[in-house]
């Protein structure tokens, strides 16, 4: 009888070493995970990042973690990690104060707030703000501009109270305004804004309430500016402020035929959802002109879409839009005062700095210099005057202010920490061998893989037939994954070694997601991460804490909703998608907490209801120099109770209660439940509808 141990490969065991019974207090989980250091992670070496049949693995330090998740390059000086192994914030940049993260969640349970969490840094959304506005006011000081920098902040991008006024707040010194593509986000602009300098932005299609509405704030003293995305537009705002007796303030939204590139490219171009032609824009100045209103067209605006990666496709369309401006002002249109280069003005989330979606190959002064250089040389060719330049840049203001932090309760593993294994001469003799193919790896391993994928596809043919029992099945898969991470670390060795330099083949390449664990994560794709699921949208994301241990398991991340699209599986990084991102092995009762960083422009607004999991907590942290921890949390958002989502689908809580109130009560009439039984239970029922929509743990999220 031959015998060997060696590390299973089951891809439904799941570990339960943080179980609810096994927990500890989350007051000594944080304390604990601070004071952890490098030691034995319990696993087996077959899932681990480290070189296999490494004799010495090499020293690991904060420079390391630093290195692998990137967050020097997609941080931007905001977030670091430091000695302790934590990541840091700095909301200020080198201009204030760092906050250690964990002490940041450490006080967050304090006032009860469970998990997943957001956490809002008020001051570096107002450094984003100033930072904005000084890169264009410094760029039209230097190249002698000779019009002003009047953006407005498109709170589609982020319409939460907090955080608009917070911008507004910002802002003022630079008479920064907002911009509203509804009637809804209007409303909120209108009672917002308190700036009779900065301009209001009127994007999106209208009606006559719009229309009215937006009249409205013309007559408080407002700047507000509707941007016609139609003829027919043009025609009712005239009309509608006729009949009010308000001199309306217009803008053109121009078609241009310039396109973007990346994820939202198809808002630009000729077929673009908004926006007038050449032909309608003559047709619209016709009809003003017959109106005698021409006074009224203030603004040429265009949009070429979110999330701009390449700053050649800002150049050429500012280029263009700045020709229609230009000629219109030749045309006699001198009222038109201001050109708006709408948003775009894309983020780093992967750190790569290229032209890759999900990424941008300039920077926020670089989009400054840019958008003033191309409307300046323009204008001078065509000796028309400078415009005052409006920008509409949304997710460059919000997306870093915003971090979700999640807890990992539990994973699905490819191993165990141990198997033993022993193959008799009565096993199957595709067990046997698999046997042989495991010791005669290291001579050729592509021939060993296809050997073992050879057996792995007969032996389910075998047992789809019938003909193949349960057992032997099992102890092929085990044999198989235990190879095939086998070959896989051997190519990576290979790979690593500079004596070798040995490329890793693509079939080989092609099986490291396969070999990932999964890390059960106590939150909601669909809820905080819709652009993930929806478009393919890279964040960077990585534990926040035990960075000075190296993380030696390759991992995704699954949520706890019942859909199968519910996972992150696409990382962040510099030179290409990881399929699996550096985590640390999970401790017996110890939390694990996971950082989604630059959520802050539009996750936070556009998750959806998915399984009934609602919004989540939130704290709003501010720094504070009197604070002995530097900083203080202003205000605390409860997520969505059960009720409160319920009440969202129609099921209203007095009813609910009502309807098993009628049961119970048949309950106690057949003599399945006792009286004091079922009230009991009828009251557990009522409290829970009060409880949070995630995962809970011995009282914490």
């Amino acid at each position: 009888m031959i015998s060997s141990v060696i590390n299973p490969h089951s891809p439904h065991f799941i570990r339960t070493t943080d179980l609810p019974e096994q927990l500890l207090s989350h007051e000594q989980q944080l304390t604990e995970s601070r004071e952890y250091v490098n030691g034995s992670n319990g696993h087996g070496p077959a899932h681990n990042l480290t070189p296999a049949n490494s004799k010495t693995p090499p020293d690991w330090t904060i420079e390391d973690a630093i290195e692998t998740y990137n967050i020097d390059r997609w941080g931007l000086g905001y977030f670091g990690i430091n000695a302790k192994g934590n990541v840091t914030v700095s909301p200020l940049r080198e201009q204030g104060a760092t906050m250690d993260i964990m002490d940041v969640i450490s006080d967050a349970s304090e006032w009860g707030l469970r998990f997943p969490l957001v956490l809002r840094f008020q001051d570096l959304l107002r450094d984003r703000v100033v930072k904005l506005n000084q890169a264009f006011a410094e760029n039209i000081k230097e190249q002698n501009y000779q019009g002003q920098y009047l953006g407005v902040f498109p709170i589609k991008v982020n319409q939460l109270r907090e955080v608009v006024e917070e911008i507004e707040d910002a802002g003022r010194p630079f008479n920064y305004g907002l911009e509203a593509g509804s009637k809804p986000e209007l409303f909120a602009a209108l009672a917002t804004h308190t700036n009779p300098d900065a301009i209001i932005i009127c994007n999106g299609y209208k009606d006559t309430a719009f229309i009215r509405t937006a009249l409205m704030g013309n007559r408080l003293g407002k700047k507000v500016i509707m941007i016609a995305e139609k003829v027919e537009e043009v025609k009712a705002i005239v009309e509608v402020a006729r009949e009010l007796g308000v001199k309306p303030l217009i803008g053109v939204r121009i078609r241009l035929a310039a396109k973007s590139t990346g994820i939202w490219s198809t808002s630009g171009g000729e077929s673009a959802k908004f926006g007038l032609s050449t032909m309608d824009l003559v047709e619209a100045i016709d009809y003003l002109t017959k109106m005698d209103a021409l006074e009224s067209l203030q603004l040429v605006h265009f949009h070429i879409g979110s999330q701009v990666p390449d700053i050649l496709s800002i150049k050429r369309a500012i280029r263009e839009a700045t020709r229609y401006y230009a000629k219109l002002l030749k045309m006699g249109l001198t009222s038109i005062k201001y050109l708006d280069v709408g948003g775009g003005l894309g983020i780093d989330y992967d750190g790569s700095r290229t032209s890759f979606h999900s990424s941008a190959n300039y920077t926020m002064e670089e989009y400054a210099a840019d958008t003033v250089y191309n409307i300046m040389d323009v204008c001078d060719e065509e000796g028309v005057p400078h415009p005052h330049i409006i920008s509409e840049s949304g997710r460059a203001i919000v997306a870093h202010h915003a971090l979700l932090v999640v807890n990992v309760f539990g994973t699905i593993e490819k191993t165990k920490a141990e198997y033993d294994l022993t193959v008799k001469r009565t096993d199957h003799k595709w067990i046997k061998q698999l046997r042989d193919i495991e010791e005669r790896i290291e001579i050729n391993p592509r021939e060993a893989l296809h050997d073992t994928l050879q057996i792995k596809d007969e032996s389910q043919n075998a047992f789809d037939l019938g003909i193949l029992d349960l057992a032997t099945k099992a102890k092929i898969e085990t044999f198989y994954w235990h190879i095939v991470e086998e070959i896989v670390a051997l190519f990576k060795r290979r790979a690593e070694d500079p004596n070798i330099e040995e490329e890793i083949p693509e079939e080989i390449a092609d099986l490291t997601p396969h070999l990932a664990d999964q890390y059960l994560c106590n939150f909601s794709v669909f809820q905080s991460l819709l652009d993930h699921w929806a478009l393919g949208q890279i964040f960077p994301i990585m534990p926040i804490h035990r960075l000075d241990e190296q993380p030696t398991i390759n991992g995704t991340l699954v949520d706890i909703t019942c859909d199968s699209d519910g996972k992150v599986t696409k990382f962040a990084d510099i030179r290409d998608v990881r399929t699996t991102l550096p985590l640390h092995p999970l401790k017996a009762g110890e939390a694990y907490y996971l950082g989604f960083f630059l959520t802050g422009a539009y996750q936070d607004i556009m998750g959806d209801l998915h399984n009934l999991f609602g919004r989540v907590n939130e704290a709003h942290v501010f720094l504070d120099p009197d604070e002995d921890s530097g900083f203080y949390i202003e205000e605390t958002i409860p997520g969505n109770s059960i009720a409160q989502v319920l009440e969202l689908t129609q099921y209203h809580q007095s009813e609910l209660v009502r309807r098993m109130k009628v049961q119970f009560d048949d309950a106690i009439k057949s003599d399945r439940l006792r009286p004091n039984e079922a009230m009991r239970m009828l009251s557990e029922y009522e409290k829970g509808l009060q409880d949070h929509t995630y995962l809970t743990f011995n009282g914490k999220g």
